[in-house]
Formats: C-alpha cells, sequence, structure tokens
C-alpha cells in the first residue's frame, strides 16, 4: 500500500537533554467519548457543516520525537513495526492516478517482495497527501492534507475485513489460515519531508491492551475500523530527518 499518513507537525525546541536532531512535537493523541459510547468517524462530509463528524476529541501532549537518521538498521518490522530504506522511485510525477496504478504500483510490489519476502502482493489503494495551508480537504481525494493526529489505519478486524474484499471470495478464505501483513509503503515526492515529517511510534513502546481503542470508520457505503491511540508517556517515537523521494519507510499495521 502506498497512503502517507502519521504526519505531526514539529515544532523547535531548545530542551538540551535530547539530541540535536531529535525535536519535541505536538501530538494528538484520542481521547474516547466519556459516556462510553462507541467511538466513531463519519468519513464523509455532513450536508450541513461539509465537514466530517466524530463523537470523540483530540487529547494533545508534547513528546520527544527522536531522529533514526544513521541508527535505521535498529528499526524493522519485526521489531518496531517499521522499517527504512533506501531506493528511487522509477516513477516520480505523482500526479495521475492511472500512471500511478500502471507505473508506480508494479514497482511498489516488487520492492515490498524484496524486503520481506512475500510471496503475494495485492495494493488496494493510494493515497497522495500535499500541504495546502488553510485549506480543508472534507476528504476530497484531491485536496488530501498530511493528518495531524495519532493513529492505526487498521485493526485486526479491519484487516481481515480488507482481504475478503480486495481478493476474490475463492482465495480469501485459504489466504487467511496463513499469515498475512498489511504494509503501507511511505516516500516523499518531489522533495524532502522538511515541514511535515513523518513519526512512528515504536510499536515495543506501546500496551496493545490499554493503548488502542477500536473507532468505527464510517463510509457512505461501508464501514471500517481503526485504532486511536491513547497518550502513554511511555511512547517512544520516531521520524527520519529530511527523508528524501529517494528513501522510504515500510509501515506495519
Amino acid at each position: 500500500m502506498i497512503p502517507r499518513r502519521l504526519r505531526f507537525r514539529f515544532t523547535s525546541s531548545t530542551n538540551g537533554l535530547i539530541m540535536a536532531s531529535d525535536t519535541i512535537s505536538t501530538l494528538n493523541y484520542f481521547l474516547p467519548p466519556s459516556d462510553g459510547s462507541r467511538p466513531y468517524n463519519i468519513v464523509y462530509a455532513d450536508s450541513t457543516t461539509g465537514k466530517p463528524t466524530r463523537n470523540w476529541i483530540d487529547d494533545p501532549h508534547n513528546m520527544q520525537v527522536g531522529d533514526v537518521r544513521g541508527k535505521e538498521e535498529l528499526y524493522k518490522l519485526d521489531n518496531a513495526g517499521f522499517q527504512y530504506g533506501r531506493e528511487a522511485a522509477k516513477h516520480t510525477s505523482f500526479l495521475n492516478n492511472d500512471e500511478i496504478e500502471r507505473e508506480y504500483y508494479p514497482e511498489s510490489i516488487d520492492l515490498i517482495k524484496k524486503v520481506t519476502g512475500a510471496s503475494k502482493i495485492v495494493i488496494f489503494d493510494h493515497t497522495i497527501r500535499r500541504r495546502r495551508p488553510g485549506e480543508l480537504d472534507n476528504h476530497n481525494p484531491q485536496k488530501r492534507q498530511p493528518v495531524s493526529r495519532v493513529h492505526v489505519d487498521q485493526t485486526p478486524t479491519a484487516s481481515t475485513g480488507r482481504v475478503h474484499r480486495h481478493l476474490p471470495p475463492t482465495e480469501a478464505p485459504s489466504l487467511l489460515r496463513r499469515r498475512f501483513q498489511i504494509i503501507n509503503l511511505w516516500r516523499p515526492i518531489s522533495h524532502a519531508a522538511v515541514d511535515w515529517p513523518l513519526a512512528l511510534c515504536d510499536f515495543r513502546s506501546v500496551d496493545f491492551e490499554k493503548d488502542l481503542v477500536p473507532v468505527a470508520h464510517v463510509y457512505a457505503d461501508r464501514e471500517g475500523e481503526t485504532f486511536g491511540v491513547k497518550y502513554n508517556p511511555n511512547h517512544q517515537w520516531k521520524y527520519m530527518k529530511a527523508m528524501t523521494p529517494e528513501e522510504y519507510v515500510l509501515i506495519k499495521w
């Protein structure tokens, strides 16, 4: 998969206890509904306000975010849940969806197979995000901006649903009896990601039972499920400073 997600604004810091390339950032965590009801996002825009709706609120916290540049080998899909690499994409424009599917999908499949050893790759969507200060995207595919909220794109339930949705019904049951993963391939486009770099949380610092809360993701024609992430001071956040288009990161959901 190719979506560009989990991006957070970074602020400068004069904290003498962190490395020069590390930083302090305000991360918007998830605070569940106070009445104990099931959290939800309505993804399509409300007809009155023109904005998506939800029944939970952001819970901002300042967190240290460490720069992994030069230490990338310490972070792998099977320990941290993400893995950096360097391989320039042949497709570089990312302006036309048909061209992306025709040119970038095949090279992405080859890259993920090479890194993970997977025998079969199915790409089910892509998201191009470009920073446009002052604009609202309202989930308009042509105006998607960085997501400034801590989240996980897929729960285990949603991951199983993706297999059923995107693979033939004759294949899905047998594939679900074996190991499968949903992996996001993320890379900057056109220039280094300096203004809105991608922040990732080392899974080893996450309490799966306490920190992650299923959130219904309600579309006009279907329902998915993501994880909202509650604040935990033990979370270890990482990023790669000035990540370039020749670099990529794989993220395991």
